[in-house]
């Protein structure tokens, strides 16, 4: 029974390292792009045509590339020990694949940007998928961890229902803040190298639809918290809808002051984990919020 419980404990943990990575992946792929190493190993899957490691030829930016790209091997690591353990358990073996073929995939898709000399819709897609594979990661790790979880349930139907459709929408309008926010960098200094070409669209009109975005995201996540009080929702659900409302009024200020200081490195890396933050956020409010897609598809797990 305890050796059941530890393996039960160790895939939760499991799980929560794949989200954690994959926001890492994110923050280390910003950092390639934000220092000008998109192109630092000019090809792929080799660093260069004679060479799989960067040569010393190639100077600095080739070693910020291509250790971007062997974090893709604790990444794999992770998805592995994961998919073992759920198989092992016989839990969430489904997600865990997923979890672990999305790494290919996007190593593949990493390939083609690189291949495309970081053609900005590319890169987009690439920070996109990044997202998807966050929200399957965490998924999985909400699965087996969601007997810690209480309020919604206690909810009747209608109010269960309402708060449900709410989050749905939060999300949505969370990803479409997303989408655009990528369309804003496409657009931006940041191609990451000197030669790379934009995606043409005016920064300052496509910048205005994305503020426009976040203020009604702003706007939606105050309604959401109004109504999980007056829907009677748990203490947690209303905590964390002011948590996301935290991060999105610290994201909103950080766009903002990258916006009038030419859009510094800095600030941009810390505006992409922002966005992670606010997508890991968003998700946690509609799982609270008792959308069934958070069920369990097996035995309930154990708190931890």
């Amino acid at each position: 029974m305890i050796a059941d419980v530890r393996v039960r404990v160790n895939l939760a943990l499991l799980a929560a390292a794949s989200v954690i990575a994959n926001v890492g992946i994110v923050i280390t792929g910003g950092a390639v792009r934000l220092t000008g190493s998109g192109l630092g190993c000019p090809t792929w899957p080799r660093c260069t045509k004679s060479s799989l490691v960067p040569t010393e030829e190639l100077g600095i930016h080739s070693t910020i590339e291509f250790t971007n790209r062997t974090l893709t091997v604790v990444l794999s690591l992770i998805a592995i020990a994961t998919l073992i353990a759920a198989w092992r358990e016989g839990r969430e073996q489904r997600l865990a694949i997923v979890a672990f073929l999305a790494i290919p995939a996007q190593a593949v898709l990493g390939g083609i940007t690189v291949r495309t000399g970081l053609n900005p819709w590319v890169v987009g897609l690439h920070f996109l998928v990044s997202m998807a594979v966050i929200a399957v990661t965490f998924t999985l790790w909400w699965r087996l961890t969601q007997s810690a979880v209480g309020g919604p349930s206690r909810l009747p139907g209608p109010s269960r229902v309402l708060l449900t459709r709410a989050a749905v929408v939060l999300v949505m309008v969370t990803l479409a803040v997303l989408v655009v926010g990528t369309i804003v960098t496409g657009s931006g200094p940041h191609a990451g190298d000197a030669d790379t070409p934009r995606n043409g669209l005016t920064p300052s009109s496509i910048s205005q639809l994305h503020a426009d975005l976040v203020m009604l995201l702003i706007g939606l996540t105050l309604a959401f918290a109004w109504l999980v009080r007056a829907a009677g929702g748990s203490d947690r659900l209303q905590r964390w809808a002011w948590i996301l409302l935290g991060i999105e009024l610290g994201q909103a200020l950080i766009g903002f002051v990258q916006y009038f200081t030419h859009v510094p490195a800095i600030l941009v890396g810390l505006h992409m984990f922002g966005a992670c933050l606010v997508w890991l956020a968003s998700l946690t409010l509609l799982a609270l919020a008792g959308a069934r897609w958070w069920s369990s598809t097996s035995e309930a797990a154990p708190r931890l």
